[in-house]
């Protein structure tokens, strides 16, 4: 249980508050620095986790190519989307707008088992933790569903960083295996 405790138990400024269908990072970004007062709240970032499922297919669109991965039909999307047993999605909020800049989502037995799908955080937020608090929060979320075993399928070069959140290369001798249509 060591393991769960060190993602579930998480510092203050980790921790995330409430907002209706979003739930916010506490830490914020700003931005122009040297502004004060009401201009410095309008230019304030922050950094948003949601779990609603309404996501423009375009904007993830544009999300995926920004990190370079190939095209798929929308209409798969969307059907992938539909059919997960959780989505997460991290935005970043000036004011009234939003841009989508990370995505997660997961496909579950519903009881003790999930995988993690399209982990994406956009080439401009990384390397600042943001993936990481991504995760954390798929995580959290998953636990909170009772879910204990948590697998994800990693391209190598993203190998590193799922080591680093505690995920290892076949746990106990577990052999994946994998059909392909010829």
């Amino acid at each position: 249980m060591g393991f769960w405790k060190t993602w579930f138990s998480t510092p203050e400024s980790l921790a995330t508050n409430k907002t209706t269908s979003f739930e916010e990072h506490t830490g914020e970004i700003r931005s122009g620095s040297g502004v004060n007062g009401d201009a410095a709240a309008r230019n304030a970032e922050r950094i948003v986790f949601s779990t609603e499922r309404d996501i423009d297919l375009y904007e993830l669109e544009e999300l995926c190519d920004a990190v370079g991965w190939s095209r798929r039909p929308l209409r798969k999307v969307k059907k992938a989307i539909e059919h997960s047993f959780l989505v997460a999605s991290m935005w970043q909020v000036r004011g009234n707008q939003r841009r989508l800049i990370g995505f997660a989502r997961a496909t579950s037995d519903h009881a003790f088992n999930a995988t993690i799908w399209d982990v994406v955080v956009h080439p401009d937020f990384q390397g600042k933790g943001l993936g990481k608090a991504l995760m954390k929060y798929v995580l959290r979320k998953l636990r909170s569903e009772e879910i204990s075993n948590v697998t994800l399928f990693a391209d190598p070069h993203v190998v590193d960083f799922y080591r680093t959140m505690g995920f290892m290369s076949d746990p106990e001798g577990i052999k994946g295996m994998f059909w392909y249509p010829h």
